[in-house]
């Protein structure tokens, strides 16, 4: 851990520890003022980077998601980008929680190291926070006969009574 004191950049890079050292304390804090960062913003940085990637069809458990379906139909309304994405936000670090729907036949191993490296490089690029970890909670898979039940079942059915 660093000392509270303040000190120069030249000090600081010479005794410091690797996270006093880091460009996420330095870029934040300066002599001019201090940058906060509100759990909000990196919780919709950590949800655009994973929904990038390849396999990642959905976030959140059932009810979120039926919820989440309900409001994309209604005029005006549009997905969360916050949905089945948890973060705690220090002063220098941040810690993501993904709760995600995996596509049927996507290596779940690697879809998972694309998404943490996604989102790891987002948030660290945008805010200049430290991200410790990204854990990555697989809640259902989804099926391409998911899709097709869906609109078969929508879809009435003219002749069952004549």
């Amino acid at each position: 851990m660093s000392t509270p004191t303040t000190s120069s950049p030249s000090t600081s890079s010479t005794g410091g520890t690797p996270s006093s050292s880091s460009s996420g304390g330095g870029a934040l804090e300066t002599s001019q003022g201090k940058t906060t960062i509100a759990d909000a913003v990196v919780s919709k940085v950590a949800g655009l980077a994973a929904r990038e990637i390849p396999g990642v069809h959905g976030f959140g458990g059932g009810a979120s998601r039926a919820f989440s379906a309900i409001t994309e139909r209604i005029p005006g309304g549009r997905a969360s980008t916050t949905q089945g994405v948890s973060v705690e936000v220090g002063e220098r670090q941040a810690a993501v929680d993904l709760t995600i729907v995996v596509e049927y036949g996507v290596a779940i191993a690697d879809l998972a190291r694309s998404i943490r490296r996604n989102v790891i490089g987002a948030i660290e690029q945008m805010t200049s926070l430290e991200v410790v970890e990204v854990n990555i909670n697989v809640v259902d898979l989804h099926l391409p006969s998911d899709d097709s039940d869906d609109d078969q079942g929508s879809a009435p059915t003219p002749h069952r009574v004549q």
